[in-house]
Order: C-alpha cells, then structure tokens, then sequence
C-alpha cells in the first residue's frame, strides 16, 4: 500500500508531505483546488510521463516521492531482483522532473531507467478515471480479470510452462528436419567428400609441422659436406688431438724438473684437448641431424601437395579440413541414422502437443464455467449503480488452431447498455460514465484478485447523485477492505464513507501575488464541514450540516 506521498516544486504544490492509511481515502476540494496536480505528481512517480511544465515557476526542479509497504513474494520484487535492485520490503520510487525537460528515476534511492520505473509502479497502483480506463482497453487484460476471478493463476503458469516446452520440441524438429533436407539434397556430394576426406586423414596443425620438418631438411642438405669437413679436420685422421696428446705426455714427464714452467702449458693444452672432443661431438649430432631420408622429404613434400589441393578443392584452410571432414561424416551420418531421430523428434513433439492441448482444453473449460459466475456477479452490482437496465458478459472465443502461451482463448468484456440494443465491446458500447462503473462493479467483484494493492479512483462519481453516488461509496469502501482504495470524489455520499479524509485547497502567499496547493487531514467536525460544502456550495446551512451528520453516521452504521 500507498504509505506517504511527498512533493516538491511540482505546478502549484511548494512542499507537501501526505500520510496514508489503509481503507478508504477520498481526496474533496473545490474546483481548481488542485486535485488534478495532485494525481498527475502522483503519476510522475510511477513512471508516467514528464513535463517541463510540471516544475513550479521559478524553481529548478520538481521531484515527487512515493514510499510503499510491499508484501513478500510481490511481483514488484521480481523485477527488482531481475535489475539487482535491493528489495527491502519497503520500496521508495522517487521522480525528479528538471525544469529543462529532462527526468531521473530512482528506487530505493538507486538511480533507475524511466521504464523499469513504470514496470514496477505499474504493479504497485492501478489509477482510473472517467476518461482512462486502461485496465479495460487491452482484452488481454480481460482474459488476466477473468482468470484472477476463477483463481487459475497456477492453471496458466501450467500452460505457460508447456507452451515453452512445446515450443522447444517443435524447434528440434524443425531443426532437424531442415537438416536432412539440407543433407538430402547434397547426398552424392557429401558422401564423395566425405570419403576423399577420410581417405586423406588431414589433422589439425600437420601443415606447419610438415612444413618446418622440409625447412629443415632441405637446409641441412646445404650444410652436410661442410659439417662433415669440419668433422674430418677435428676428429678425422689429420685431427691435432694425438699430436697434442703425445706433446703433452712427454711434459708431463718433465713437470717434476721445471713445474712452473712447465704445469701452465699442460693445463692449457688439456683444454685445448677437451675442446676439440667437445667440437667432435657436436659435429657428429648435427651430422646425424642433417641426415635424412630423399624418399621421406618426397613424401613430406606430396603430402603437402596433397592437402592444399584439398583445401583449394574445398576452399578452406589446410588447418580447416579436419573439422570439415568431421562435419561432413555427421552429415552423411544424418543421412544415414536421421530417419530414426526424426522419429524421435516427432514422438516427442507430438507428446508435447498433447500435454499442452489437454491442459489448454481444460483451462479454456474453467473459464468458460467461470465466466458464468463472473457475469453473474458483476449483473448483480449494476442495479444500484444505475446500471439496472444493462447486462454485463464474458465473450470467450476459443480456436484451437491459435494456442498462445496462455491457451487459444481471447477473452472480450461485452455490454448490453439497454434492452433491445445491440450487445458489444465494452470499450465500444459504453459511455465514459458507464465505464467508470462498470470498472468499479468489476474491481468489486474481483476484490482483491487481479489488482493492484493501491487503486485510485479519478471522480468516477461525476454526473451521478443521490442512491447512484451511495451505491458507488458503499462498493469503494467494500472494495477498500481488501486493497487500499484512493478516490477523488465530488459526491458527498462517497466522501462520507472515508476512512480518510483529505481536504485539497488552494491558499493565496505573498499577499495575494502567488497560491499554492494545501492538503489537510480532516477529523470528525471538519469532515462534517466539508461534506456540508459538497452538499449545499458557497454557503453552508444548518439543513446541510444536519444532512451531513445523517450521511457520516449511515456510513458507519
């Protein structure tokens, strides 16, 4: 519910804080008072449109601020969770309208897009007018009414639920279908490519790999015969190592008779030695590197051929074939085993069709049996709101060749405004005035199902009196034992029935040279003052006064 409304800077409101309590709450005043700014500030903060022309003269900005007390498990608090939004229980939408035009929308104090807003502000207020029946508009909203009056929220979860999975199902079919179609008619191709391919066996990363092992052995062709005469000159029979051997022998013989002489050459020979071995062997592994097999690099080079060919036959990467030879054996493989998959698609398809037609067939059962007892009740309320006259119905056509995600229903509201006339579309057929009640005859009905927790009424009492405007406050209160019900009202037998009483006025600052909107609280004797007003005009009288009492006191009887 609605707890607190505060606004600033918005047309001829300055600074205005409003506390609201559960029930009903009816908001009087006279013409121009300001009752119409109040609901279109309210509306900002829902989301609704902005205006440049909303910020007071002046001023820079406007904002308007509305705090609700939100249940656990309201669809409110799915979206916030769908936007990572913080949801505490008690959500804050706040609307800044800046003079330039521009606007800014928060929520729980965190800065939000206009449309999430909406969405959120959409599930929290229903607001009505004579002019703005909304709810009525969209028959999807009628097939929504209808099955919140039959309690079939589960019913149409259900469906949902096998809509999506139906709808899966016929996807993997259709899908597969135009696969083997695909396959089917490239058959002679895809089974000639398929096995060339498989005959050639390429592998991912083969032509780099084939390709650096040539390099290699096309240069170390080029420098064998050098390695070689290297290796000869250090190892090979003209190879220094013996000579130095030999030479070193003879001075170690000596070292004993001149050591510092003689010690210093030997241990520089001995690494000469070590080096030459050292250069001996490195010779022989590059040797054994270098040498290959002619018939090997002849295969390298035709298996190289080999695959460009392929990949230019194919136009594709080298690197690419591997992948296509497996893509087209599972197209040959679909060709082959596809007919038993599309059987299985088919079965489950067709399972899925079956389990959605018969939860759809039974939906549309309860919504025609309820439909009965909807019209039933909401003919019932129209006596009393000068309705007696009218007929009120539930057209459900049903067509199964177009299921929907919530079965193949399109649920229409119809009247019948007079006998003898021809029943239509309630949008359609029925006068502003009439909509108006037929809505608040709808809502009654419906309670607390199918709305909003808050629910405002614009002066859906305009052009009726006396029994009319009771009968209208007596369904407001009724209705605002299930939901908090807001109603700006010019009867007086519907300001009686309030739970809350709240007087707009307009006050004169500054001596006169600007107003601003003022909204009070009224206790008993104000009320009294006030209902008086709405009865008798400029000047109240005793009889009005009297009359007022009678209408405070029947409304609590």
């Amino acid at each position: 519910m609605l707890a607190r409304l505060s606004i600033r800077d918005i047309v001829l409101i300055e600074r205005l804080d409003i506390d609201f309590l559960k029930g009903l709450a009816v908001l009087t005043g006279e013409t121009g008072a300001g009752k119409s700014i109040l609901l279109d500030a309210f509306a900002l903060a829902l989301g609704g449109r902005g205006d440049a022309s909303l910020v007071r003269h002046g001023a820079e900005q406007g904002q308007v601020t509305a705090v609700f007390d939100v249940p656990k498990k309201h669809p409110a608090s799915a979206i916030l969770r769908e936007n990572g939004l913080d949801d505490t229980g008690e959500m804050i939408l706040r609307r800044v309208q800046f003079a330039d035009g521009r606007t800014r929308a928060f929520l729980n104090d965190q800065a939000i897009s206009v449309q999430t807003l909406k969405a959120v502000g959409t599930t929290l207020v229903e607001i009505h007018g004579q002019h703005d029946e909304r709810a009525l508009v969209d028959t999807a909203t009628h097939r929504r009414l209808l099955d919140a009056f039959a309690a079939l929220e589960k019913d149409v979860s259900a469906v949902e639920t096998l809509w999506d999975a139906r709808r899966t199902a016929r996807a993997a079919l259709d899908e597969h279908r135009a696969d083997m179609e695909r396959a089917a008619r490239e058959a002679d191709y895809l089974r000639h490519a398929s096995e060339e391919l498989k005959k050639l066996n390429p592998q991912e990363g083969e032509e780099t790999s084939l390709a650096e092992r040539r390099t290699v052995m096309m240069q170390g062709e080029k420098v064998a015969e050098d390695l070689r005469e290297a290796q000869a000159a250090v190892g090979g029979p003209q190879s220094p190592v013996s000579s130095l051997a030999a030479a070193v022998r003879r001075l170690e013989r000596r070292a004993g008779t001149a050591p510092s002489l003689i010690e210093p050459a030997v241990k520089a020979m001995d690494a000469a030695i070590n080096a030459l071995e050292e250069a001996d062997q490195h010779l022989n592994a590059a040797l054994i590197a270098a040498d290959f097999d002619p018939l090997e690099l002849e295969r390298i080079e035709e298996r190289l051929f080999a695959l460009r060919g392929a990949a230019r036959k194919y136009s594709t990467p080298v690197d690419g074939l591997a992948a296509l030879a497996q893509r087209y054996a599972s197209d040959v493989a679909l060709i082959d085993a596809g007919a038993d998959q599309l059987k299985v698609l088919e079965k489950a398809a067709a399972a899925a069709d079956k389990a959605y037609d018969t939860a759809a067939q039974k939906l549309s059962a309860a919504r025609n049996k309820s439909a009965e007892k909807l019209n039933k009740a909401v003919n019932a309320e129209l006596g009393p709101l000068k309705l007696d006259r009218a007929k009120f119905s539930t057209q459900i056509e049903s067509d199964p060749a177009s299921p929907g995600p919530q079965g193949f229903d399109r649920v229409e509201f119809w009247v019948q405004t007079n006998p003898g006339t021809k029943p239509g579309p309630l949008m359609k057929v029925a006068s502003g005035g009439e909509l108006s009640r037929f809505l608040l005859a709808l809502k009654v009905v419906l309670s607390d199902r199918g709305s909003a927790p808050t629910l405002v009424f614009d002066e859906i009492d305009t052009g009726v009196g006396g029994a009319v405007a009771d009968a209208i406050g007596a369904r407001l209160a009724r209705l605002a034992e299930k939901v908090q019900v807001m109603a700006v009202t010019h009867a007086p037998q519907v300001a009686a029935r309030a739970d809350q009483h709240l007087l707009i006025s307009k006050d004169a600052l500054d001596k006169g040279k600007r107003v601003a909107t003022r909204v009070a609280t009224l206790a008993k004797d104000h009320r009294r003052e006030e209902i008086a007003r709405m009865l008798a005009g400029a000047e109240i009288t005793a009889e009005a006064r009297a009359a007022a009492e009678r209408l405070l006191k029947a409304a609590t009887a």
